[in-house]
């Protein structure tokens, strides 16, 4: 149910996601919501963006090992491949559900604040962790892993409204030398 959630979210935003989509979604019955989820729909939010956080993260990992030279540029190409594969694909429908939950849920505060901000971190720690494997030094690669998750987040909003992946291969093209360039070759 949690993986439905953030999957309609993606889609449709919070506002807009029941919970009797995410039953449907998740092919679960509607009772099952209350029973794992007692508190209620902000409850189910705040876990699909926690599980959104995390998974941006482990496939920083996965990222890494598909680099044929590891480079930060590479990295950030890698993971915006994601959605330029996804968009040329199945057209422009989805985008973050963590981007999407802040911004139907900024001004209400609270739980979902935080889980979006968890979430982020979630995200920009191991990152930032990969960068300075790659020779970024450690009092930069915290900043940069922002910038590049900013970029993305971003290029993702750019992209959906235009139906066009530029904004997308843009910030490649365009970060990609910034990021190598705060590489510290090895002594």
């Amino acid at each position: 149910m949690v993986f439905s959630a953030a999957q309609l979210i993606r889609r449709d935003g919070v506002a807009a996601t029941g919970m009797r989509e995410v039953a449907a979604h998740a092919g679960a019955p509607r009772g099952s919501l209350q029973h794992y989820f007692p508190g209620g729909k902000e409850q189910l939010v705040n876990e699909a963006v926690g599980w959104a956080g995390r998974y941006a993260g482990q496939r920083i990992a996965r990222f890494l090992q598909g680099l044929d030279e590891p480079a930060p540029s590479g990295l950030f190409a890698a993971m915006v491949a994601q959605w330029t594969d996804e968009y040329t694909a199945d057209g422009f429908a989805t985008g973050c559900p963590v981007a999407a939950a802040i911004v139907d849920c900024a001004s209400a505060g609270g739980s979902t604040r935080e889980a979006v901000a968890a979430a982020f971190t979630a995200w920009r720690t191991p990152l930032a962790e990969a960068l300075t494997g790659l020779g970024v030094p450690t009092d930069r690669a915290d900043s940069l892993a922002t910038l590049m998750i900013s970029t993305l987040e971003g290029a993702i909003l750019m992209s959906r409204a235009a139906h066009d992946v530029r904004p997308l291969t843009t910030a490649v093209r365009e970060l990609g030398p910034l990021l190598d360039g705060a590489v510290v070759p090895a002594a």
